[in-house]
C-alpha cells in the first residue's frame, strides 16, 4: 500500500510539475504592456487589435472587448503587486465606467466583470461595486421570461429579431456575483434559466456547437446560424470555447452536477476532434475548408486553456487530461510559434488569432481577449502548480 502510495504520489508530482516559466512569461508581458501604454495614451478608445499594416485598430469603450485590456493590467498587478500596474489598470478600467448603464448589449460581463471584477477582487473598491452592480442591471434589462434567454445582437441577418449566441454565456457570470451582493435572486434565476435554454438548443447530439439561435415572441427556435464559424452546421471553435468556460462557471457557481457534466462533454468533444492540431490550438473552425492550411485561432487556445484547468479541479481523475491538455495549450502559446517577441505584435502578447475569417474580418491578427485568458492561464495555472 505504501508503494503504491509513493507511486501515486509521484505521479502526482510529476503531472503538476510546472513546465511553463510563468514569471518569465509574466515579465515579458509587463514589458510589452509597458511599451503597449506608452503607445496608446488616449483612453478615448480601447485596445483592441492590429490591421494587417501594422496599424492599431482600436474601438470605443462600448466595443464588447473594452474590458479585456484593463483585466489585463490587473492580472499584472495581481502577479507583481507592483502599483504602476494598478494606476495603470485603474486609469483603463475608469475608460469604460460609463458602459454600466448599457442596455444595448449582452457583452456586460465580458466589458464590466472583467475590468471593475478583477479591480474589485483585488482592492476592494467599493466604487467598482456600484459600477457592477448597475451593469447587472442593464443586462438583465435584456432578459425576456416569456423567451427565457438573455437577447444577444438587436437584430440578426434574415430579418430575426431575437438572436441569442454562444459567446453569451460568458455574461452570466456578472449575474451569479450581482445576486450574491445584493440578495436579490432574481440575477441568479435569469443565469441559470439562460443557460439551460442555451443548452437545450445551441448543441448537436455530439455536443458541437452552434453560433446564433434565433427565436421567436414565443421562445420557438427559428433557425440555428453560424455568423462567424465556416458554415451553419461547422464549429466555431472560439465560440465552443466560450461553452466550454461559460459551463464550467456554472458548476462553480451552482455546483449542479448537470452543468459539469455538459461541461466535460463540450470539452471531451472539443479536445477529441480529429481537426485538433497536435499543438492543442485549434484552426479558426473545425470543418474549414483548406485544413490544414487554414488559420489558427490562438484566441480560441487561450480561452480553452483557462477554462480546462478549472475544469480539471472538479473533475477527479478526468481531470488528469484537462489539466494536461490546458498546459500543452500553455506551452504552445508561450512558444515562439504564438507568443511575440519583445518590441513585436504591436506589443501585443498574442500572435495568430481570428476575428471572423468568414467576414473577411481580423485575419491572423492580435485580438486583446486572446492576451487576456492566456495571461488568466498562466496565473491558474501557476497557483495549480504550487498546491
Amino acid at each position: 500500500m505504501k508503494k503504491l502510495t509513493l507511486l501515486f504520489a509521484l505521479i502526482s508530482t510529476s503531472l503538476f510539475a510546472q513546465k511553463i516559466d510563468v514569471d518569465k512569461q509574466i515579465a515579458l508581458a509587463g514589458q510589452q504592456y509597458q511599451l503597449m501604454l506608452a503607445a496608446q495614451p488616449d483612453t478615448s478608445t480601447t485596445v483592441h487589435s492590429a490591421k494587417q499594416d501594422g496599424t492599431y485598430r482600436n474601438m470605443p469603450s462600448k466595443w464588447w472587448c473594452s474590458g479585456f485590456f484593463p483585466g489585463g493590467l490587473w492580472f499584472l498587478y495581481e502577479k507583481t503587486k507592483d502599483p504602476k500596474w494598478e494606476s495603470a489598470a485603474r486609469l483603463w478600467t475608469e475608460a469604460v465606467k460609463k458602459e454600466q448603464f448599457n442596455t444595448g448589449t449582452h457583452d456586460l460581463g465580458f466589458m464590466m466583470y472583467d475590468s471593475f471584477g478583477n479591480g474589485l477582487r483585488l482592492t476592494k473598491d467599493p466604487e467598482y461595486k456600484k459600477v457592477l452592480i448597475q451593469s447587472a442591471k442593464s443586462l438583465a434589462t435584456r432578459f425576456d421570461p416569456k423567451i427565457g434567454l438573455i437577447k444577444s445582437w438587436n437584430g440578426f441577418k434574415g430579418g430575426y429579431q431575437y438572436p441569442v449566441i454562444i459567446d453569451n454565456m460568458m455574461n452570466l457570470e456578472l449575474l451569479f456575483w450581482a445576486s450574491r451582493e445584493t440578495g436579490d435572486p432574481r440575477f441568479k434565476e435569469i443565469a441559470i434559466i439562460h443557460a439551460d435554454n442555451t443548452m437545450k438548443n445551441h448543441f448537436r447530439p455530439d455536443y458541437s456547437s452552434y453560433h446564433v439561435i434565433c427565436y421567436d415572441v414565443d421562445g420557438k427556435v427559428l433557425a440555428k446560424k453560424q455568423h462567424q464559424g465556416y458554415q451553419d452546421e461547422s464549429t466555431w471553435t472560439r465560440g465552443h470555447a466560450w461553452a466550454m468556460y461559460g459551463y464550467v462557471e456554472m458548476y462553480r457557481n451552482t455546483k449542479d452536477k448537470k452543468y459539469l457534466d455538459f461541461a466535460q462533454k463540450i470539452s471531451d468533444f472539443y479536445l477529441n476532434h480529429p481537426n485538433m492540431p497536435a499543438d492543442k490550438i485549434p484552426y479558426w473552425d473545425f470543418y474549414a475548408p483548406n485544413i490544414p492550411t487554414e488559420e489558427r485561432d490562438a484566441s480560441a487556445g487561450a480561452i480553452a486553456a483557462s477554462a480546462l484547468l478549472e475544469l480539471s479541479t472538479y473533475s477527479g481523475e478526468k481531470g488528469r487530461r484537462y489539466y494536461a491538455d490546458a498546459v500543452k495549450m500553455l506551452e504552445s502559446l508561450s512558444s515562439p510559434a504564438y507568443r511575440a517577441a519583445l518590441g513585436e505584435n504591436n506589443h501585443f502578447l498574442i500572435k495568430h488569432c481570428v476575428g471572423a475569417k468568414s467576414l473577411n474580418s481580423e485575419i491572423d491578427v492580435p485580438l486583446i481577449y486572446a492576451d487576456y485568458y492566456y495571461l488568466e492561464g498562466l496565473l491558474r495555472y501557476q497557483k495549480m502548480a504550487k498546491k
